[in-house]
């Protein structure tokens, strides 16, 4: 269940967070008259300063590209934070004790969060001044030995934490802080004793440049801890599956190139960065999972899949092939492409950069294949080429990988690179990939009046023939919330209120999910035989046939009146969103000085939908 910030304590963070002064740390400001300042935009090129900041209401506006808000959507959009981290970062700068819960319910006492974030900091900078310490020498030598100078560590803030045992203890006693603040910071045992002795270390930081934790490599024989590398356990601030190493340095290069390289270790991310390769983040002491997926699809935002791309660096043995497959399993999670990059000789970034250099490691990246094809390369490749039965039973099983491929406009080149890889005719591996793929289809999700035969390279996307509406595509991303907001009324209805929590039929964007909803505001909720009644009053075949399917469709989650309310509010935002881009579009178009009470109508309808747009964020937050 998502966390949620309380409403009083967000309230305080904007009273205390001047905007004038967190706007004035990024973009030179002037005074502009009538209380307002100006400067150039820090969201798009200009010559002529028409980025308006208007501190006394709290709200800052471009005229030039319509990108506006108050200081934690400025935070949020200058910084490419989430709304939780952009809340977090300022209340950290006005010392506003933040209270978090779930449900209601204190998860972090109040103030805890910042205790320990600080000893995490004033521990980061003790690790860091060890490294030129007499004992360090092995520290010097593992950098030295990885290809990095002096500079390169001081960069990534690696640290050296030293063989004693209670040095960075007694280090942070002396700075003040409790011996149970540094437990529930993971940086000292139950016992006393530093959680990292005679390594070296890397501090793991979250996109706002907070110290989160710290990953620890062995670098002595004789230490006691087996594991080669550590990381800080699990803490009120540090979630293994949630922190990317290296996102504090790649988070504004990802939003900017809706590019993300996904390495497998510290020294990779280094050795990627000095390369060149800013988009580059690793996973801290697991594996990457759908946690990771969605933070870096947040950051990267919803480019247009012929843009963004994820780029994972895998080894060309099993354990990485295993590793792809863990990841094709989560493609669906990223709305860019995803690819891979496989050194030939099976060398990770690091040690490609110091045998080959850097442009090395750029052309690493520069190789990269789709995903789907290392996947499908593998997996014919498990079975006996030289039989008929072999090759068939290859294609059926790659088949589904075709069904990850978001270009409709490329299934026809990966039909070929398919039939080329077991050795058979294309057309033969159409029908079987075509047979396959109905099979796959729930009885529910395919009409009995759909076409069948072949699969079709120039009709992705069916309509049924005699029917009113297109039918929609079940994993269509930007249509998805629509459909699960519908199997939540058709599937739950007691959990919404008589005016199905404030949902219009304008929320729906596709003409079937629209024509469902309408469905359902025809027919008066009835505790028998609601569903009966609902089917009985559509006339419409299609629309009758995909009431079904999403009434047979399992849910996400165990689903509560909470859950519905934060998800129907996820609908709501995204109709909020599109008539925020058209009043963007609009204020644009109008001329300020010529229309000004145009202007000033449309910046405060502005206003009141950028204000709309944060409660809807924070209610929909539970449908995560």
């Amino acid at each position: 269940m998502a966390t949620r910030i309380n409403d009083e304590d967000i309230a305080l963070v904007r009273e205390r967070a001047h905007i004038d002064e967190i706007v004035g740390a990024y973009v030179q400001l002037r005074n502009a008259g009538g209380g307002s300042l100006k400067g150039l935009c820090p969201f798009h090129d200009e010559k002529t300063p028409s980025f308006q900041v208007t501190p006394s209401r709290g709200f800052y506006y471009c005229f030039g590209c319509g990108e506006g808000g108050d200081v934690i959507t400025f935070l949020q959009k200058i910084d490419n934070l989430s709304f939780t981290e952009a809340v977090q970062t300022l209340a950290d700068k006005t010392g506003v004790q933040l209270r978090i819960s779930d449900d209601g319910r204190p998860t972090v006492a109040p103030g805890l969060r910042q205790r320990v974030l600080a000893a995490n900091q004033a521990a980061s900078e003790f690790y860091q001044s060890q490294i030129t310490t007499a004992e360090a020498v092995v520290f010097r030598q593992f950098v030295d030995g990885r290809g990095f100078d002096r500079s390169a560590a001081e960069h990534f803030n690696m640290g050296y934490a030293p063989k004693s045992g209670r040095a960075l203890h007694d280090h942070l006693r002396r700075a003040g802080f409790s011996d149970e603040e540094l437990l529930k910071a993971g940086l000292i045992r139950e016992s006393g004793w530093d959680y990292f002795q005679g390594r070296v270390v890397w501090p793991i930081k979250d996109s706002a440049r907070s110290v989160l934790g710290f990953g620890a490599r062995r670098v002595f024989e004789d230490d006691r801890m087996p594991a080669k590398y550590i990381n800080t356990p699990e803490t009120v601030v540090y979630k293994k599956s949630h922190v990317l190493y290296g996102l504090d340095l790649a988070r504004q290069p990802i939003g900017k190139k809706a590019q993300a390289v996904v390495v497998e270790g510290y020294t990779d991310v280094m050795a990627c960065h000095l390369s060149g390769i800013d988009t580059t983040v690793a996973s801290c002491g697991t594996a990457f999972g759908p946690d990771h997926a969605r933070m870096l699809q947040r950051l990267m935002g919803n480019h247009d899949v012929l843009n963004g791309e994820i780029i994972f660096t895998f080894d060309g043995d099993a354990a990485g092939q295993a590793a792809a497959l863990k990841v094709f399993n989560l493609d669906r999670a990223f709305v860019a492409q995803t690819y891979v990059a496989v050194e030939p000789n099976g060398l990770d970034p690091c040690d490609l950069r110091l045998t080959s250099g850097e442009p090395a490691v750029r052309e690493l990246v520069g190789r990269r294949i789709p995903l789907y094809r290392f996947v499908m390369r593998n997996v014919v490749g498990q079975y006996d080429l030289d039989r008929v039965d072999g090759r068939v039973q290859a294609v059926r099983a790659a088949a589904p990988l075709l069904s990850s491929v978001r270009d409709g406009s490329l299934v026809r080149g990966y039909l070929h690179d398919l039939a080329q890889l077991a050795g058979m005719d294309v057309e033969e591996v159409r029908q079987i990939v075509s047979q396959q793929a109905r099979r796959a289809m729930p009885p529910a999700q395919e009409p009995p009046t759909q076409r069948r035969g072949r699969l079709s390279e120039d009709d992705q996307s069916p309509t049924l023939s005699g029917l009113s509406v297109p039918w929609p595509d079940p994993v269509d991303r930007r249509i998805v919330v629509e459909r699960d907001t519908l199997k939540l009324m058709l599937q739950c209805p007691t959990l919404f209120d008589t005016a199905w929590n404030g949902v219009s039929l304008e929320d729906f964007t596709h003409p079937a999910y629209r024509a469902v909803f309408a469905a359902i505001l025809e027919t008066p909720f009835q505790s028998h035989g609601w569903t009966e009644q609902l089917q009985q009053n559509t006339t419409d075949d299609l629309v009758r046939q995909l009431q079904v399917a999403l009434l047979v469709e399992s849910l996400h989650h165990e689903p509560d009146e909470a859950y519905a309310s934060a998800y129907t509010a996820k609908l709501r935002l995204l109709t909020t969103l599109r008539e925020l881009a058209d009043l963007k579009s609009r204020l644009q178009r109008i001329n300020p000085v010529e229309q000004a009470s145009a202007h000033k109508q449309a910046f405060t309808q502005l206003i009141a939908l950028e204000t709309q747009r944060r409660d809807l964020e924070q209610i929909s937050a539970g449908a995560d």
